[in-house]
């Protein structure tokens, strides 16, 4: 895992998948059945940033992105 400083409130992460799908098990797990003494307010924050993982993780498609810096591959019609 490495954490990088962008901005004052803003961090960029590298992860692997096993450790980010650890982290949003627990956030589930939590929001979920957090116990009465968590604030409703922390559950209903940590609830929106699983919506906008979630939202994320749908623009992604399966493959992984192309570093190659080929151009990409556009199956559309053929120009012309």
């Amino acid at each position: 895992m490495e954490l990088e400083r962008v901005r004052p409130t803003v961090l960029r992460i590298t992860l692997h998948t096993y450790e980010l799908a650890a982290l949003t098990a627990a956030a589930r797990y939590v929001a979920e059945t957090a116990p009465a003494e968590v604030p409703p307010e922390a559950v209903s924050q940590l609830r929106d940033l699983l919506a906008g993982y979630d939202s994320a993780v749908r623009g992604l498609g399966t493959a992984p992105p192309d570093h190659t810096g080929a151009p990409p591959d556009h199956t559309g019609p053929p120009a012309g």
